[in-house]
């Protein structure tokens, strides 16, 4: 699984970025284009210390999903999205893809970083599953968006 603290993830990730488009319509789920670049500010946050959505852990799924957030296994299409990380909101898609790519950028400034803090709900991961978790979750909405 790549990184996106990996330089060509991070560049990957950013020419995928700049092809979205607010017109883009989804190969599957409900969001639109402004809800998912809003939704994908969420991992983001929790992985910089900006908001913990006030989740609290939980065995249960710890247990049964921290693998499936970083191995190379794909997430399936449709999966439920954490409460906290849905919106019926409009967003507006280009104020929030500058938030995204901010977040994105922040994050990769800090690639070098050993140790980040836990997860708040599913404890400690590695800085490498760290950077996997923001890679796959992005790639997932990239490609419900066909980008």
């Amino acid at each position: 699984m790549q990184s996106i603290f990996e330089e060509k993830a991070y560049n990957e990730i950013k020419a995928r970025i700049s092809k979205l488009n607010e017109s883009a319509t989804a190969n599957w789920g409900k969001m639109n284009t402004g809800q998912m670049v809003w939704h994908c500010q969420g991992p983001f946050n929790i992985l910089l210390e900006k908001n913990d959505y006030g989740m609290k852990p939980n065995w249960l799924v710890k247990l049964l999903f921290k693998k499936s957030m970083y191995n190379d296994k794909p997430w399936k299409k449709g999966l439920p999205t954490a409460k906290f990380l849905k919106t019926e909101d409009t967003k507006d898609f280009e104020q929030e893809k500058i938030k995204l790519e901010a977040l994105i950028d922040e994050a990769y400034s800090q690639r070098t970083k050993t140790e980040f803090a836990p997860h708040p709900a599913f404890g400690h991961f590695t800085s490498q599953q760290w950077g996997q978790i923001q890679y796959k979750h992005l790639d997932h909405h990239f490609k419900q968006f066909g980008v």
